[in-house]
């Protein structure tokens, strides 16, 4: 049904809306209450109808993403479901014409140009925006503002930093464990991989196996590593992580099991009334017991798990989230619910889990 637009809060766009994280992203904002998905783009669906693509009610048409900068002046916001150096090369006219950006893709979340050469592997055309974008991580950096001119730049958080944090930053936070030698084994559904046809990923290779991937090389290791140093309010060299991620047979769904050495006389009991007290108050974030936290618990949702266990020696924490939703898409909406002052829950509480 479409809705007046007396009704529509702001006109939001996708560009890249055939990818995992665009598609969805267009789907949610398609059937928001306040929100009007005024148009996508998609070099490989352009001319093609978004109903036809997307399973929504919209008489949209995919057009090129070469018409995203025209495009973005008929609305208020824009959200980037494009590589990184893409993105980085849209975002400043964009912000410019006083434009709504949230960008799925890691282009603003690291802190200098030089570490976009070596994660990325592009040098930065908009370097000087680095410092503007505001981390999309709500329930651990807080809402996104706009400027004076309407106009912000929010890096929505990658989806295995997005479980990462939730897990380790309370107790960086608190000072309840050392920032150095923090571990994070983390497994992801292939949707992680972005649409993808290479043969790695078929069927036929990814079913009944496992594998780590990129070790000591993801490019997420210095998005993890740098706002576990803001929470800390410390130097980024301060910080020391090991991140694996590994790929696992299933669709959808990230599970982090972190480590960390706890500091002297930190109790069980502190470790648990640190997480009650960070997202005691959280729409999304769920405080269990660690067996508690799984894939099937959140996966086609916007809500993320937690559990922590400690036994003095090691605080073992567990994190589990939609890689998809509150790892990408859902957190973007999340994240334009705030900036238009709309409950954050809006079009996002009704999602429901796709298991038991």
């Amino acid at each position: 049904m479409k809705r007046s637009r007396e009704s529509t809060v702001a006109r939001v766009g996708v560009v890249g809306a055939t990818g995992y994280s665009g598609a969805l992203a267009a789907r949610l904002l398609a059937t928001h209450p306040s929100f009007e998905l005024a148009f996508c783009t998609s070099d490989a669906a352009k001319g093609e109808g978004v109903a036809s693509r997307l399973g929504v009610a919209t008489d949209l048409a995919f057009a090129p993403n070469g018409d995203a900068a025209k495009l973005a002046n008929e609305v208020d916001a824009v959200v980037l479901a494009t590589p990184a150096e893409v993105s980085a090369r849209l975002a400043p006219a964009m912000l410019d014409a006083g434009k709504v950006v949230v960008d799925l893709s890691g282009a603003f979340r690291l802190s200098e140009e030089r570490h976009y050469a070596t994660w990325y592997g592009f040098a930065h055309p908009s370097a000087a925006l680095l410092d503007c974008a505001h981390y999309g991580l709500p329930e651990l950096f807080g809402a996104p503002v706009r400027n004076e001119d309407g106009s912000a730049l929010v890096a929505n958080p990658g989806c295995y930093p997005t479980a990462a944090l939730l897990a380790v930053t309370p107790l960086v936070r608190a000072g309840l464990v050392e920032p150095r030698g923090i571990i994070i084994d983390a497994k992801s559904g292939v949707t992680g991989a972005g649409r993808q046809a290479k043969e790695e990923y078929s069927f036929a290779e990814i079913d009944e196996d496992v594998r780590a991937y990129k070790l000591l090389s993801h490019q997420h290791t210095p998005e993890i590593a740098r706002h576990l140093a803001r929470a800390a309010n410390r130097p980024e060299a301060d910080v020391a992580i090991t991140f694996t991620p590994h790929l696992i047979p299933v669709r959808r769904g990230i599970l982090a099991t972190c480590y960390a050495r706890p500091r002297d006389g930190v109790t069980p009991r502190a470790i648990a009334n640190c997480f009650a007290e960070a997202y005691g108050a959280s729409a999304f974030v769920e405080v269990v017991a660690p067996e508690k936290a799984t894939l099937a618990a959140v996966v086609g949702t916007n809500r993320a798990r937690v559990g922590a266990v400690s036994n003095g020696d090691v605080v073992v924490i567990v994190a589990a989230i939609d890689n998809l939703l509150k790892g990408a898409a859902g957190q973007a909406l999340q994240n334009l619910n705030l900036l238009f002052g709309i409950d954050e829950t809006a079009g996002l509480a009704h999602l429901q889990r796709t298991a038991p």
